[in-house]
C-alpha cells in the first residue's frame, strides 16, 4: 500500500508547501520513517478553507455536481458576510472538473474570508434571516407563545443559528433543481430548516419568504424537540435523516464504566453529565463539584454540553420561574410546568412526508441514544450504522430492523436489534494508526420495538428540576442553596434517582452476559437503548472510538451497498485510543485519522484499515499545513469515489488559523 511519511514531505514538498502549492501525494514506503507519520493511501488536495473560527459542514453534491456547504461558527469579528453561519453553493465549478489546489491563506484578508480552489461561494441563508413570511428567524426556535427562545437568559449551547451543520437536499423535479434543503444547528434548543431551493440561469435561489423552522411545528414539540442538532444523511427512501449530537449523555468520566462507581460505593471522582439533566442551572455542576469537593474535584465529562437545557424547557412551554428583571435567578423550572425529558434527547432523527406542508419528524428511539454524528444507512432499508461524538467512549453502533423500515406502516413498529463492535485483533502494544486495521465483530445490545423504546422514556416525562432537589435532606423552600449542595452531594455519590439506576445497568450486564441479550428481565430491557454508551460499556465493547465523526459510502445516493467503500472520519486519535487499557490502542495521533471500510454482501462492515492519518501536534508547518488535521464531516462525491474531508481543527503546528476541506482520492482511483 503505498505511504506518505514526515520524512519524505520534509525533503520533497517542502518548498511546495511553504509557497501554498501541491497537495499530499502518496509516495513509496520507506523503513527508516517515523512510523507515525502522517500517511495518504492516495492524493488529498485543498479545495476551501473557511473564514476564521469556522468549520466546514454539512457538505452535499447536487444532481447538477454542484457543491453546497456551511460555514459554522465563524468569528463574529469577520468581515461580512463571514461574521454569521452560513449555507452556500459553491458556483461556476462542478466537481467532476479539474482544478489547482488552493494555497495557504497567508494574509489577515485571507483568513477572514471564505475562499475556494476553483468557482465562487455564494450565500443563499444566514443566521437569523428572515422567514416564514417574517415570522420568524433562521435558526430561532420560538416558544408556544411566540417569544423567540434567544430572548431569555440562561446558559447557551451556542448562539442559535450560528452552527448551521447537516444540509440534505429532496427534490421535487426529475433533474434535481427544484426541491427542499434541510439544515440541522448544532445548538439547544435545536432546530431543523426546509428552505425552498432552485436553479435558474444564474445558479441557485433560496426562497426564504416561504422557508419555515421545523421546530414550529406541532410534532416537534411533542417529541420534546431535538438537541444538539449535528449530521445527517439522505435516506434510501428519500427523506433527511438528522442527528442529535447529545454529548451530555456520558453516565461517567473518562474510561470509567458504571460498575466502577457500583463496586466503590461512590461516583466521586467517576460521575459524569448524564445524571445532572434536571439540576437546576445543569452547567454549574462543574463549579459545583469543585466546591464540594476541592483538591479531590474532577472534570464531569460533557457537563459543558448541558448548557440550553433550559432554553429548551421555555421552548417546550416551561414557565420561566427563574427569568427576574435582574436575570436568570436559577431557580427551579417544573412543578406542573413542561420540562425536557433527557431520554427523549439523543437520537437518530426521520422527517416522513419531507415536500408536504407539514413534514412529518419523527425519532428511531429503538436505534440507540448517543452523541449521535450521524447515520450511514445501507441499500437493503435495514442495516443503518451510526457514529457517536465524544471522548474516550465516543462509539460506532450499528441497528438491524426485522424488515426493510419503509414496509412498517407504523414507525412504532420498526422492530430489529442494536449492535454494539467488539475488536477480535486486539495488539499486544500500541501500534502505528497507518498499520492499524482493525478487525470487528457485533455484540447484540437487546431487541425491541421503536414503539415499546418510547413507552419506557415516557415513565420519565413527569420528572423536572424539583424532583432533583428532592435528593437533599433540606428542603428547598427552606433554604435553597443548602438543598441543592446537597442535592448535588447526594446525585455525585449515589446517583440521580429520578433516571435509570447505576445498580440496574450493572444488572442487565450481569444477566446480559448470563443468559443473552433475550434473558434479561422485562424491566432491565430498556437499558441499552436509553443508556447505551454505559451498556456497551458494562459488556467491554470496543467503545473507545475516539471523537466518531463522519460516515459515508461511496456508489450512487441510495445507501451503503455490498462492495462500497466506507469512510469514518476520527477527529482525534488520543486518550483511551492511546492506551493499553482498552481494545485500539493505538500510537497517538493529535491530527486523527480517516478509517475505510468494505461493506460486505450482508451489508455488514467487519474490517476498518487506515485510508488518512493526520499530522502531531509536534509537527512543523511544513507538515501541518499540507495535511487533513482532525477530519470531522466525510462526504463521498456520488458516482466519483473521491472523498471530501472536512475538518474541524486545533490548527496544532499550523501557519494560518483556518479549517480546511480537502479532496481525497483513493489510491485504487488514481
Amino acid at each position: 500500500m503505498p505511504e506518505f511519511t514526515r520524512r519524505t514531505l520534509l525533503s520533497s514538498t517542502a518548498a511546495a508547501a511553504a509557497a501554498g502549492l501541491g497537495g499530499i501525494p502518496s509516495v513509496a514506503a520507506d523503513s527508516d520513517a517515523d512510523p507515525n507519520a502522517p500517511y495518504v493511501d492516495g492524493d488529498v488536495e485543498l479545495f476551501a478553507t473557511t473564514a476564521l473560527g469556522a468549520e466546514v459542514t454539512g457538505p452535499f453534491v447536487f444532481e447538477t455536481d454542484e457543491l453546497l456547504f456551511s460555514l459554522q461558527h465563524p468569528s463574529t469579528d469577520n468581515p461580512a458576510p463571514y461574521d454569521k453561519g452560513a449555507i452556500g453553493v459553491v458556483e461556476n465549478y462542478t466537481t467532476d472538473e479539474d482544478f489547482e489546489e488552493l494555497s495557504v491563506p497567508t494574509t489577515k484578508a485571507e483568513q477572514g474570508r471564505l475562499r475556494t480552489a476553483a468557482g465562487d461561494y455564494n450565500i443563499l441563508a444566514r443566521e437569523g434571516d428572515e422567514i416564514d413570511g417574517g415570522d420568524g428567524a433562521l435558526g430561532v426556535p420560538r416558544t408556544p407563545s411566540g417569544e423567540r427562545v434567544d430572548s431569555f437568559d440562561g446558559s447557551r449551547y451556542s448562539d442559535l443559528g450560528h452552527n448551521p451543520d447537516m444540509n440534505q437536499f429532496v427534490p421535487t423535479n426529475d433533474d434535481g433543481t427544484e426541491g427542499y434543503l434541510f439544515t440541522n444547528f448544532e445548538q439547544s434548543p435545536g432546530e431543523i430548516s426546509r428552505i425552498p431551493l432552485s436553479r435558474g440561469e444564474d445558479g441557485w435561489e433560496a426562497d426564504l419568504e416561504n422557508a419555515i423552522n421545523l421546530s414550529s411545528l406541532d410534532a416537534f414539540r411533542e417529541m420534546d424537540g431535538t438537541r444538539i442538532d449535528c449530521g445527517g444523511d439522505l435516506s434510501p427512501w428519500g427523506t433527511p435523516m438528522p442527528a442529535e449530537e447529545e454529548y451530555s449523555h456520558p453516565l461517567t468520566t473518562g474510561t470509567a464504566s458504571v460498575s466502577d462507581m457500583v463496586e466503590a460505593g461512590t461516583g466521586v471522582g467517576i460521575r459524569g453529565a448524564g445524571h445532572f439533566f434536571n439540576r437546576p442551572n445543569p452547567a454549574g455542576i462543574q463549579d459545583a463539584v469543585g466546591e464540594l469537593y476541592g483538591d479531590d474535584a474532577w472534570y464531569v465529562q460533557g457537563y459543558w454540553a448541558l448548557s440550553g437545557v433550559e432554553l429548551l424547557a421555555y421552548y417546550l412551554g416551561a414557565y420561566p420561574l427563574d427569568q427576574q428583571q435582574t436575570g436568570n435567578t436559577q431557580m427551579a423550572i417544573g412543578g406542573g410546568g413542561k420540562f425536557p425529558n433527557k431520554y427523549r434527547q439523543g437520537y437518530l432523527l426521520d422527517i416522513r412526508n419531507p415536500t408536504g406542508e407539514e413534514p412529518e419528524p419523527m425519532k428511531y428511539y429503538v436505534m440507540g441514544r448517543a452523541s449521535w454524528e450521524l447515520p450511514e444507512v445501507a441499500d437493503d432499508m435495514q442495516t443503518v450504522f451510526g457514529t457517536s461524538d465524544g471522548q474516550d467512549k465516543g462509539g460506532f453502533y450499528k441497528f438491524e430492523a426485522e424488515e426493510p423500515i419503509p414496509e412498517y406502516e407504523d414507525p412504532a413498529d420498526i422492530r430489529g436489534t442494536l449492535y454494539a463492535p467488539k475488536r477480535t485483533n486486539v495488539p499486544d502494544e500500541p501500534e502505528a494508526p497507518k498499520d492499524a486495521a482493525i478487525e470487528l465483530e457485533w455484540l447484540p445490545l437487546g431487541t425491541a420495538t421503536n414503539g415499546e423504546v418510547e413507552s419506557w422514556i415516557a415513565e420519565y416525562d413527569d420528572v423536572d428540576q424539583f424532583d432533583y432537589l428532592q435528593h437533599a435532606d433540606t428542603p428547598w423552600a427552606k433554604d435553597y442553596e443548602q438543598a441543592l449542595a446537597e442535592a448535588d452531594r447526594e446525585v455525585v455519590e449515589n446517583g440521580n434517582k429520578d433516571y435509570i439506576a447505576d445498580e440496574d445497568i450493572v444488572e442487565w450486564a450481569r444477566q446480559h452476559e448470563q443468559n443473552g441479550p433475550e434473558g434479561v428481565d422485562e424491566r432491565l430491557r430498556r437499558v441499552p437503548f436509553l443508556e447505551t454508551r454505559a451498556a456497551a460499556r458494562e459488556l467491554d465493547s470496543t467503545v473507545e472510538f475516539r471523537k466518531s465523526e463522519g460516515i459515508d459510502t461511496d456508489g450512487n445516493r441510495q445507501g451503503a451497498q455490498p462492495g462500497d467503500n466506507m469512510y469514518i472520519g476520527l477527529a482525534e486519535v488520543n486518550a483511551s485510543m492511546a492506551d493499553t487499557e482498552d481494545d485500539l490502542r493505538h500510537e497517538q495521533v493529535d491530527g486523527g485519522m480517516v478509517y475505510r471500510a468494505t461493506v460486505t454482501d450482508d451489508y455488514d462492515v467487519t474490517r476498518l484499515e487506515p485510508a488518512v492519518v493526520g499530522p502531531n501536534a509536534a509537527d512543523p508547518a511544513s507538515v501541518a499545513d499540507k495535511t487533513p488535521l482532525n477530519v470531522d464531516n466525510t462526504y463521498v462525491i456520488p458516482n466519483d469515489g473521491r472523498v471530501l474531508l472536512c475538518e474541524d481543527a486545533d490548527q496544532l503546528g499550523r501557519s494560518y488559523p483556518n479549517d480546511g476541506l480537502y479532496v481525497y482520492t483513493p489510491s485504487d482511483l488514481q
